[in-house]
């Protein structure tokens, strides 16, 4: 099998969810990089984590054009960002280090969960609005950013299944929450891969092209075409209305979900 043109193919799907939902694209790319590194032959002991690694790695660029897309319709709440920084960069490196001490096995069980419980929130579109919940002062944001930071780098997501629902809890808008959410992934997935590049560097069993749990050639075929997407994602975002598409992804994560916890 070509695996240039499957990272190719993915980088544009998870470009697309990424611009579209503010979501990253990792709950994509993670799954399908474990069946690409098994076929490849990888060893179980690390195949999990190099997609995690991976996946962060991709969702840095990804991110960024996805920002871009989003500020231009000044969509994106930049004081909220800003102040939910710093403990999405903190808690993302923390998160790398605790999934590194995680058994892999143990590991895809993890995410397995984790998505089907997203599927189950994107099914039932329910938001968690409270609109007389106010969003916390500096300090509360800064340590939301580092919970929500912790997580997304455990499952190598952009943080937006849990960025979203946590600024729609305090009354920000889907639109906004969306765009915003997209900004807060560039922290994590900077921190996170780097995280994970220093929890991998003396990784044995590691192929050719590796930078600790970070494999490059993956890496670059997904980012060349997830730059687009996600412009064209988040140009979506702000013109139709998501719902079917949500559902539709819900389905994929379940999916992916029944697969990781099975261990097909």
């Amino acid at each position: 099998m070509d695996y240039v043109v499957l990272y190719l193919v993915l980088g544009c799907f998870s470009g697309f969810v990424a611009g579209l939902f503010g979501i990253g694209g990792g709950m994509v790319i993670v799954p399908v990089l474990v069946f690409s590194f098994k076929a490849q032959g990888l060893s179980a002991d690390i195949l999990t984590h190099l997609a995690i690694g991976t996946s962060l790695a991709t969702i840095v660029l990804t991110s960024l054009s996805a920002i871009w897309a989003h500020h231009q319709r000044g969509a994106v709440l930049w004081p909220i960002v800003r102040k939910l920084a710093l403990g999405l960069f903190i808690g993302s490196i923390i998160g790398a280090q605790i999934a590194h001490a995680i058994p892999a096995r143990q590991l895809e069980i993890i995410i397995g969960c984790f998505a089907l419980l997203t599927a189950a929130q994107m099914f039932s579109g329910w938001k968690g609005k409270l609109s007389n919940m106010p969003l916390p002062n500096t300090v509360g944001l800064a340590s939301a950013g580092s919970g929500i930071g912790v997580v997304s780098a455990i499952f190598g997501i952009g943080g937006g299944t849990f960025t979203v629902p946590y600024l729609t809890l305090h009354g920000v808008s889907m639109t906004h929450a969306v765009a915003s959410a997209s900004a807060c992934g560039l922290p994590i997935a900077i921190a996170g891969a780097l995280g994970f590049m220093w929890a991998g560097w003396h990784e044995t069993g590691l192929p050719k092209g590796a930078w600790g749990f970070v494999f490059i050639p993956a890496f670059l075929g997904i980012s060349a075409t997830s730059l687009l997407f996600a412009r064209v994602g988040a140009k979506l975002a702000h013109r139709l209305p998501a719902e079917t598409l949500k559902k539709l992804f819900a389905v994929l994560l379940v999916c992916v979900g029944l697969s990781f916890i099975l261990g097909h």
